[in-house]
């Protein structure tokens, strides 16, 4: 339908002439969203005529912003006549334009009076000094405070037992194998279900998600518990082949599987997704820094959980142990809870922000109710999804160099490089001090990373840490391998290398999560690092069954140079990663001096 227009000045058609190089320009308007001037009970239908848009007129009459047809147009030049060769039936809306309407006049927002004083010339700019200082504050401190105490409690928790089964276990038989197989069975949940767990926390609420995997987590560390007392008080001494078949190994390896799961996805929550909405993506030195502090703080729970376990194992009985261990476990859950509630409050609800959901979890949930016959199927389905989001995050190469990592179990404190120390003789008590000073210098490097991403930024930071670990690697096994750690001078000098490197790993260790933080969309946090540790975890059951084939004591330079391999090509990856980068790459990381404004 058309719109007749009846103006008293008649170059109404030069006037839009003079204006269609500029409203050409303007993109074509849908049919929904064009605004038609509508006289009283005249409703029109939209007309496929072209359509120009008037802007700016200035005038007391409502045509302002409007949508003309241009065809329909009629003036006085050609005559009232024509008006009433138009059908009857048709309602077309008559507007009257007076002469001053298409006055346009230029709108001088900034004039010489008000230059100084325009908004538009005073626009406050942070100097350098005030963007370091914006960058370094966390977006809810007091919120931060309160996930600092849940990851004291959890942890504190959390790193005793995982002290307190092996000890138990070592304890009720002799062997190794049911240490092994435990713990070969746990990292076999992992790989297998933290996809799983990961897809479902990033489709639940983050705050009822937390409490649920607190109390699953609290649950299986009690079964665990009353398995092995049953057993310490009425299973008798057995063949180790025969113990991993009783039902209560069976029970116990099942919630050992799910305790460990459980307890790897609230890391990945907090490490994630928690401690980027508290402390702001946007900030990168408040990040390293909530990054450093929350590593610091699992550091000294592992060495507090295993001293007080220790100590309590040197005074009373193991069933006496671990009803203490259990008493602080239903102690803790409550705490837990009420800490969960308070960050939410403290961080004025930013952990019930909304996360858009991801295709295919709905109807796996619904599935999983209304046919459990197909969990199997829709698991597998969800662990697949996981790996093809895991291949397609911005920040891949980070990730795998963080996995390629997880391969070095020769040259880090663990069973393999106690067993070589143990084999040339070396007393318990330097084995300790030796796995202690390393737990320092990991210590020591939550202080260092948050003033390598201050001085360097978050990339080239990451590039130093694990530049520094593989070239002190590499040092160590040429050491090793030159046959002198016969010598205990050289053995020494061995050992000293091997602990400087683990500063550069603890470093890499958060400068990495923290790119990860970055560069990981919320909605797939925990998905993708559910899978990377999943990945991980496989990674180091290659490492152990490549371990199992070369058993002899002999065969540990063979290990080490496997282990110095997997460092030098994590370097390798991250390095290249970050010597060409892309245009995502570039968004992301804006804030890195890399990448920064001042970096042509």
């Amino acid at each position: 339908m058309g719109l007749v227009i009846i103006s008293s000045r008649p170059p109404i058609s030069s006037f839009l002439q003079s204006r269609s190089s500029r409203l050409s320009r303007t993109p074509p308007v849908s049919s929904r969203s064009r605004r038609w001037i509508l006289a009283p009970g005249s409703p029109l239908s939209p007309v496929r005529h072209p359509i120009f848009r008037l802007k700016n007129f200035i005038s007391n009459c409502s045509i302002t912003n409007a949508d003309i047809d241009t065809e329909s147009i009629k003036t006085e030049d050609q005559g009232q006549g024509d008006l009433a060769s138009l059908s009857s039936c048709c309602s077309i809306p008559v507007v009257h334009i007076t002469q001053d309407i298409l006055d346009a006049q230029p709108l001088n927002l900034v004039t010489e009076e008000n230059y100084k004083t325009s908004l538009f010339t005073t626009l406050p700019v942070l100097s350098e000094e005030e963007q370091v200082a914006l960058s370094a504050t966390p977006a809810h401190p007091a919120g931060l405070y309160a996930l600092y105490a849940i990851c004291s409690t959890g942890n504190l928790v959390e790193q005793l037992w995982n002290f307190a089964w092996p000890a138990a276990v070592a304890i009720l038989h002799p062997s190794l194998l049911p240490v092994a197989v435990l713990g070969f069975f746990t990292k076999l949940a992992i790989c297998v279900g933290s996809p799983l767990v990961g897809d479902l926390m990033d489709s639940f609420p983050r705050i009822p998600a937390y409490y649920s995997l607190n109390i699953v987590q609290t649950i299986a560390q009690l079964l665990s518990v009353t398995m092995i007392i049953h057993a310490l008080k009425t299973v008798p001494h057995s063949p180790a082949s025969a113990v991993i078949l009783q039902p209560w190994f069976i029970v116990l390896m099942l919630a050992g599987a799910i305790e460990r799961v459980a307890g790897l996805a609230l890391g990945v929550t907090v490490e994630r997704d928690w401690v980027v909405l508290l402390a702001g993506a946007n900030r990168p030195i408040a990040l390293a820094q909530a990054n450093a502090m929350l590593n610091r703080i699992d550091l000294l729970c592992e060495i507090a959980g295993a001293s007080l376990f220790g100590i309590l194992l040197s005074k009373y009985d193991p069933v006496s142990c671990l009803k203490l261990a259990s008493g602080l476990m239903i102690f803790a859950l409550p705490v837990l809870i009420l800490l969960g509630q308070l960050i939410n409050k403290l961080s004025s609800g930013v952990l019930d922000s909304f996360r858009l959901p991801q295709a295919g979890v709905n109807s796996f949930k619904a599935d999983a109710l209304l046919n459990p016959g197909r969990i199997v199927q829709k698991g597998l389905d969800v662990i697949k999804r996981g790996w093809l989001e895991y291949k397609q995050q911005p920040v891949l190469p980070a990730s795998v160099a963080y996995v390629f990592l997880y391969f070095n179990v020769a040259l880090a404190p663990g069973a393999i490089m106690t067993a070589f120390l143990t084999h040339h003789g070396i007393s318990p008590s330097i084995i300790g001090g030796f796995s202690g000073l390393c737990a320092f210098m990991g210590v020591s490097a939550t202080f260092m990373s948050a003033a390598l991403v201050k001085e360097f930024g978050v990339l080239k930071a990451g590039a130093a840490g694990l530049i520094f670990q593989s070239s002190l690697l590499m040092i160590a096994v040429a050491v090793l391998l030159s046959g002198s750690v016969s010598r205990q001078n050289s053995l020494y000098v061995f050992l000293y290398l091997v602990v400087l490197s683990r500063l550069g790993h603890m470093s890499y260790d958060i400068v990495g999560t923290q790119i990860l933080q970055t560069g990981i969309p919320t909605n797939k946090a925990n998905l993708i690092g559910t899978t990377e540790i999943s990945i991980a975890s496989l990674a180091e059951l290659v490492m152990l069954g490549v371990a199992i084939l070369a058993n002899d004591v002999s065969h540990f330079g063979f290990l080490a140079t496997l282990s110095v391999s997997s460092v030098i090509c994590a370097t390798w990856i991250f390095c290249r990663w970050l010597a060409n980068p892309t245009d995502e790459h570039r968004k992301l990381f804006n804030f890195d001096p890399q990448f920064g404004p001042n970096v042509r």
